[in-house]
């Protein structure tokens, strides 16, 4: 199961925004999703990911946060200009929820109540408690659900003011 997920940019909401989103296939592509199709039903192929999309105008560092079956992980930045889309995990979700944090070069963020250890660098820190203590910042990431049976998402953040369209 496959999902899109856009998250708006929340300048303009106090809360994170996320609308569901569904992208319409352009018929040229057809071709190239029969070609990926075809290889996923391979044996031992897998086309499953945590992937983000960057639809706001600007350029976007983003962190992630999960559990990898013994604790919390948080890693980060990946930086994204606008229009790319980057690939945070690969192979199938392990977990239904996930965690992302996301700023941009103009101060906005894309953030929530769950909060995390982060650094201003590259960084890949484990566990998520007494982040100060351990000489990390503290920063509220937001939740994804992706649900039970989910194997790959796809999280797209936008400006507050770009329109919802489907895809």
């Amino acid at each position: 199961m496959s999902a899109n997920f856009a998250l708006t940019h929340p300048a303009a909401h106090p809360e994170s925004h996320v609308t569901r989103r569904f992208p319409k296939m352009a018929p040229r592509n057809a071709l190239c999703a029969l070609a990926l199709a075809a290889a996923a039903l391979a044996p031992g192929a897998a086309l499953a990911d945590f992937r983000l999309c960057n639809n706001a105008t600007s350029r976007v560092s983003v962190s992630l946060s999960y559990t990898d079956g013994k604790g919390w992980v948080t890693e980060g930045w990946w930086n994204l200009k606008s229009g790319a889309c980057e690939t945070l995990l690969r192979g199938p979700l392990a977990a239904q929820f996930y965690y992302v944090y996301a700023m941009d070069e103009r101060g906005g963020e894309w953030k929530g109540k769950a909060y995390m250890c982060t650094r201003d660098r590259e960084f890949r820190i484990e566990g998520r408690e007494n982040c100060l203590v351990r000489g990390f910042d503290r920063t509220g990431f937001f939740e994804i659900d992706t649900g039970k049976d989910a194997k790959n998402w796809t999280v797209q953040l936008t400006d507050a003011n770009q329109p919802q369209t489907p895809r």
